[in-house]
């Protein structure tokens, strides 16, 4: 049922190969601890030769299910299991192959609301891989799970938009290359839909007002890719830098989730994969107490947990991907908010036990499985925690219920009681 098309199995072979000849052997050059953490991080060498190579090969901008001069989209269900071998090695594959967020998401966003003019100036060039980009909604001092909190305001002054407020966590914004920020904001305080309040501005980095401030580490890693506190100061950018509508932010922002979700996702499974290889690798090769661990009954448990979660997560992710090309991303809302509880945990299970059977060696650079377990627990947050996803399942199947039981029986009346008094 989730067999990928001919074209998309030639692409997942050519992606294996390139990892296997490429991008794993460049991992030993290169390393996601910055010289500086309070600086922008320079691009590196290496990556800029994978760039090349990957283009060069076809493994370029393949996340992209919108047509653009150049691009032939690739369903979500034949770029899901390409995803999931780019995870195996984060950061540097998926941004070798320009399929890396938040530039994904955000080039997403351009595809389907921007103007010709929108686009030639900022999607042109994040498509050819010259520039990157940030996304800027969250906040500190508000529950920014829920985007009807933000406070950031975009107020018309003549012919531009005035931005005033403070983000925090903005993925990327130190890089060098970062050249947009895409910033969601306050437009309609007023309005009785409170989903109708919010719009989003395209603001050049170097516009003036746009102090990047203190980076933020993840549990106390300073990632390559880097986040980082902004304030926005009477920052001033045409009015022609809207993207969309006024008030649509909210609904965009919706849009640009769907898909990046199944990436995640798809990434995470990657990750536990190559997890699950380097316990077996190690278990194979290690003896305590006089016996190999691979015998150590628990350590069997472990593998076993793992390759049933595992094969478990990808279907249900694709699952997922299938209807969101078959019925549509709002049809496959509440999948999409199941694989974003479900994979994130599977696969922080699957890193904790591949780091206990490492032991100390699990806690240090000498394998990724701590910078993974650093990216797969951040995730269970990013995109939405975990509890909001939880809640909008069960709305959603409190809804099904009612269609399907209506009117709502109730006492021995009902045809789901067994018998009077269960």
């Amino acid at each position: 049922m989730f067999e990928p098309s001919p074209r998309g199995k030639q692409l997942l072979a050519t992606t294996a190969q390139f990892l296997e000849e490429h991008v794993y052997p460049a991992e030993r050059r290169w390393s996601s601890e910055p010289e500086d953490p309070h600086g922008f991080r320079p691009q590196p060498a290496v990556l800029e030769d994978l760039k090349l190579h990957a283009r060069s090969i076809g493994l370029w901008n393949l996340f992209l299910p919108h047509p653009e001069p150049g691009h032939e989209p690739l369903t979500n269900l034949d770029y899901a299991p390409i995803a999931e071998l780019t995870g195996r090695s984060i950061p540097l594959a998926p941004e070798s192959m320009n399929c890396s967020a938040p530039d994904t998401g955000n080039m997403e966003l351009l595809s389907m609301f921007g103007t010709p003019e929108q686009k030639s100036r900022w999607l042109v060039p994040l498509l050819e891989g010259r520039i990157r980009s940030a996304y800027a909604m969250t906040e500190p001092d508000l529950a920014s799970s829920d985007a009807g909190n933000i406070q950031t305001a975009i107020t018309r002054d003549g012919d531009s938009w005035v931005v005033d407020g403070h983000k925090w966590w903005i993925t990327g914004i130190r890089r060098d290359r970062c050249e947009l920020l895409i910033v969601m904001g306050i437009t309609g305080a007023d309005a009785a839909d409170r989903h109708r309040r919010h719009s989003i501005v395209l603001v050049p980095r170097d516009t003036p007002g746009v102090e990047v401030r203190e980076d933020l580490s993840i549990l106390g890693n300073h990632t390559f890719e880097s986040h980082a506190v902004v304030s926005f100061e009477n920052v001033r950018v045409p009015a022609a830098n809207l993207l969309g509508d006024a008030g649509a932010g909210f609904a965009m922002a919706q849009a640009r989730l769907g898909p990046g979700r199944i990436h995640h996702c798809m990434r995470m499974i990657g990750m536990a994969e190559r997890a699950l290889e380097l316990m077996i690798d190690r278990v194979r090769s290690r003896s305590t107490f006089g016996r190999p661990l691979s015998e150590q009954g628990v350590v069997r448990e472990w593998i076993a947990d793992a390759r049933i979660e595992i094969d478990q997560a990808r279907l249900y992710t694709l699952y997922a991907a299938h209807l969101m090309d078959t019925v549509g991303n709002r049809a496959a809302a509440s999948q999409i908010s199941g694989i974003k509880v479900a994979v994130p945990n599977m696969t922080c299970r699957v890193l904790d036990r591949a780091m206990q059977v490492f032991g100390a060696a699990g806690l240090g650079p000498t394998t990724p499985l701590a910078r993974m377990y650093v990216e797969a627990r951040a995730v269970r947050i990013a995109d939405g925690p975990d509890e909001i996803h939880r809640r909008a399942m069960a709305r959603t199947e409190l809804r099904s219920f009612d269609r399907l039981v209506h009117p709502r029986p109730t006492g021995a009346q009902s045809h789901l009681l067994v018998k009077e008094g269960t």
